[in-house]
């Protein structure tokens, strides 16, 4: 909502400013698309190696009592 608000501020203000934002943010998006589904496969491949070496450790604590 506060986006919203700023842009409708920056279209009173500078109107062809926000237009121009108006249509490249789907471009913006596009592009960053990419460096979003690297992070994610980064996130998931250290969270999977991080499981990975803890196991030792839950498999030999055992089940609680």
């Amino acid at each position: 909502m506060v986006g919203f608000l700023l842009w409708l501020l920056l279209l009173v203000f500078c109107w062809p400013l926000a237009l121009l934002a108006l249509v490249l943010w789907p471009i913006v998006w596009l592009v960053s698309l990419p460096f979003r589904l690297v992070g994610i496969t980064l996130h998931a491949v250290f969270a999977f190696l991080g499981a990975l070496l803890m196991l030792p450790a839950r498999v030999l604590r055992g089940r609680p009592a």
